[in-house]
């Protein structure tokens, strides 16, 4: 059955012993954590990030290509030609955010397979030979990567307001000009201010989930 905030927390309870990480990092990562909509004006400083990234990139991909590339969108009139092109209550969240993130998928990451999977010497040639293929192993695997960084912006003790509405194909012509990245994700960073959380939504029940067969 789906799960209320109550239901999850006697559930946390129960199996908390088969977890070897902290109840206070199970909090901050996942259970406590949610989408900030709202920050404080505190600045998120370039160490912050670096530490962030030097965490998140040991995430798993597939052939371990990296195809996630970031944009920290910081200076006034980037964050104003940012804004131009997000959606709705994205506007003033975006417009206030103490920094901002633009997530985008690199379709040529396969020229990297080289030097980041050398297992297998003609990963780079077969993905260059299917458009089709490669733009799709780079939209799931930059979508891996981009919750790896949501929990690594958590696991810094900042919060993080990911956001798809917003007009990507702007956002990739005003920010990517080479063709060759493709925006996916903005991404809202800081310590969250007043009134930041709604209220913690349903979640689907383990049976809802889980068969074996």
């Amino acid at each position: 059955m789906t799960q209320t905030h109550d239901d999850l927390t006697e559930l946390e309870s129960q199996f908390a012993d088969h977890l070897e990480i902290s109840p206070e990092t199970a909090d901050l990562l996942f259970r406590e954590a949610r989408t900030a909509n709202s920050f404080s004006d505190e600045p998120v400083t370039d160490e912050q990030v670096r530490a962030i990234f030097e965490l998140v990139k040991w995430g798993p991909t597939a052939m371990n290509n990296q195809p996630l590339r970031v944009v920290l969108v910081r200076s006034p009139e980037a964050r104003g030609r940012l804004v131009e092109h997000m959606g709705g209550n994205n506007k003033p969240k975006t417009s206030t955010a103490p920094l901002v993130a633009i997530l985008a998928a690199d379709d040529d990451f396969h020229d990297e397979l080289p030097t980041v999977f050398p297992i297998f010497p003609g990963a780079r040639e077969m993905l260059a030979a299917d458009d089709d293929n490669r733009r799709s192993t780079a939209d799931l695997n930059a979508a891996l990567q981009a919750a790896y960084f949501i929990i690594g912006v958590r696991a810094a003790g900042l919060a993080a307001g990911p956001m798809t509405g917003f007009d990507a194909d702007a956002v990739t012509r005003e920010f990517f000009p080479d063709g060759k990245h493709r925006a996916f994700m903005v991404v809202n960073i800081g310590r969250p201010g007043p009134d930041a959380w709604f209220d913690r939504l349903p979640r689907l029940g383990y049976d809802e989930v889980v068969t074996a067969v």
